[in-house]
């Protein structure tokens, strides 16, 4: 081609189209390198988190719940490693064979997994809570991406029913559901912490990334409780419970110096291990949160009243005979009539009617006052959920009838742990005892409730109930002086009493030269024709008492012969309100 031709097609192509071009491709780079830079340098953060989204995972730490403890440290209940299987939904990849054979390695119906797993938008679902490690591994081992385990712990209680009522039980969640696991929970449960992980497609952990917070586990409980005592006292208790074909029983050992509970016991009982449905009336701590009519048990408060008043001295006669008293409309009847008694004999032989005549000597606030001091109509406070604080009617409402059979421990209702505190008054120089279920690492002060001349007056009268012409000398105990009362009430039906719906109770303490334990017993509807509370709960309380003065090492007071029971030829003193 010609110069003279080149020359036509530069004028036709102008230079300005070359030089827009190339300013159009730099502008576009700079648009470019600006993005770069906004999205790199000051948008940093948002691609941050959509990259880490898709690998980077927050997890929780579990903390471990404390131990409960018993005195001497040995362990009630504990937490233990499990595992269970969790999904992240947003990114699961599972098809229908492996959902079927996932559902069927879980127990779980295959359209409940496919309603757990539907939902894209969440990122981590439990499937099944605190597996087996075998079937946990067999889980781990279908490769499902999506499809992770997580580690738990699970509550562990080494007694089982034992010391289920005192201990209970977690939920799931290892959150405390009864008892002290509730009571305590804030204490026990301590603090989950996190950390950060990169997952892989599978959902397993290829990097600890970094710590957000550790865990603070929960702290150790060490309860007042006495694991081989705890043992002896629920064999017993299930042993006469079993004899007597009782509905139901219940048992406390309480320490006079420090208020604490050695023991505590119910029947009938269930295993906090098994974490079946519960039944309620199992789970029941009867000891603290149930109510009854002490019956008899209560007549040596009526006579401590009196005798701190001046009304009466434990020589004072209270004739009862012909066996029976009637006060306005209602009469009041013995089981055996007595004729003259005195005070202290009111007490050893358990008499109804001497009982109202002492305490009608009394205005309603006089004895209502004693009452109240010794912790009835208030809870005790022990620090266990749902414990009740029984009845006590305001004295002004009191009529002389309901005065009368107040005195020998009806129509008012008080709990097994109340009254076995309340009769540490007698155990000490009059001193009630703060009762506690926690150890303490010394003794403490109570509060003066009657003067040492009444405790100890009132004493020697718990001492004759259980000897030979009292109502209880199957409550004596080889080796060691024993004093304490029988009940015999029968039990509320409808507006009035049952003919024949019995609870048959024993409150004692022993030894009496210096009182270490006191137990009470309640044994509620006896059937198997003994009902009276020295054939069916005495015999519980010197067994139980027995052993435990024995492993507490407390020395004997009394000779070893010392146990006189009446000739079987006599007829037994009994009582029955």
């Amino acid at each position: 081609m010609s110069p003279a031709v080149h020359a036509q097609f530069r004028l036709r192509l102008p230079a300005w189209r070359s030089r827009l071009l190339l300013i159009g491709l730099l502008a576009w780079l700079a648009v470019l390198a600006g993005r770069a830079l906004y999205l790199q340098g000051l948008h940093y953060d948002f691609l941050q988190r959509k990259g880490e989204s898709r690998y980077s995972r927050a997890i929780e730490i579990s903390a471990t719940r404390g131990m409960i403890v018993d005195r001497n440290n040995q362990p009630l209940a504990i937490s233990t490693p499990v595992e269970s299987v969790a999904a992240s939904p947003a990114d699961i990849e599972i098809t229908p064979e492996q959902t079927l054979k996932l559902a069927q390695l879980l127990g779980m119906d295959s359209g409940d997994v496919k309603r757990r797993l539907a939902d894209s938008k969440r990122e981590f679902v439990y499937l099944n809570r605190q597996l087996p490690p075998e079937q946990a591994e067999k889980v781990v081992g279908l490769g499902i991406p999506g499809v992770f385990l997580q580690r738990e712990y699970r509550r562990y209680y080494p007694a089982g029913e034992v010391t289920a009522h005192i201990i209970g039980f977690t939920g799931v969640d290892d959150n405390g559901q009864e008892a002290l696991e509730l009571a305590f929970d804030d204490v026990l449960a301590g603090k989950p912490g996190g950390r950060r992980v990169i997952k892989d497609r599978l959902g397993q952990i290829i990097e600890d990334v970094e710590s957000i917070q550790q865990p603070q586990n929960g702290a150790t409980l060490t309860l007042a409780i006495d694991t081989k005592l705890q043992y002896l006292t629920h064999r017993e208790l299930k042993k006469a419970v079993a004899e007597h074909r009782a509905r139901a029983g219940g048992i406390v050992v309480l320490d006079v110096v420090t208020g604490e509970v050695l023991a505590l016991a119910n029947l009938p009982s269930y295993n906090p291990n098994n974490r079946g449905q519960f039944d309620p009336k199992r789970t029941r701590n009867r000891v603290v949160t149930d109510l009854f009519e002490p019956g008899s048990t209560l007549k040596p408060f009526t006579a401590a009243a009196a005798l701190e008043a001046g009304a009466v001295t434990p020589e004072s006669v209270i004739q009862t005979a012909p066996g029976q008293l009637t006060i306005g409309k209602r009469t009041i009847h013995d089981a055996h009539p007595q004729g003259a008694l005195t005070v202290a004999q009111v007490i050893q032989k358990s008499s109804n009617i001497g009982a109202a005549k002492i305490a009608l000597t009394l205005p309603p606030e006089t004895m209502w006052s004693l009452f109240h001091r010794v912790g009835f109509g208030t809870p005790p406070r022990s620090e266990f959920p749902g414990e009740v604080s029984g009845k006590l009617r305001a004295h002004a409402s009191w009529r002389p009838i309901e005065q009368a059979t107040m005195s020998y421990g009806h129509g008012i209702s008080v709990s097994l742990l109340q009254l076995a505190r309340a009769y540490s008054i007698f155990a000490t120089d009059g001193e009630l005892k703060p009762v506690t279920l926690i150890k303490r690492e010394a003794p403490v002060g109570g509060t003066a409730v009657i003067s040492p001349g009444t405790a100890q007056a009132v004493r020697r009268m718990l001492e004759m109930a259980v000897q030979p012409g009292g109502t209880a000398p199957r409550a004596q105990i080889a080796g060691y002086r024993v004093a304490g009362k029988t009940g015999t009430a029968r039990k509320i039906e409808g507006k009035g009493y049952a003919l024949n719906r019995y609870i048959s109770s024993f409150v004692g303490f022993a030894p009496v030269s210096s009182p270490r334990l006191i137990v009470a017993v309640m044994i509620d509807e006896p059937g198997a024709g003994q009902y009276y509370g020295g054939a069916v709960a005495a015999p519980v309380f010197s067994r139980v008492a027995a052993e435990a003065l024995r492993l507490l090492a407390v020395p004997p007071d009394a000779p070893v012969n010392n146990v006189v029971l009446p000739p079987p030829h006599l007829p037994e003193i009994k009582e029955e309100v």
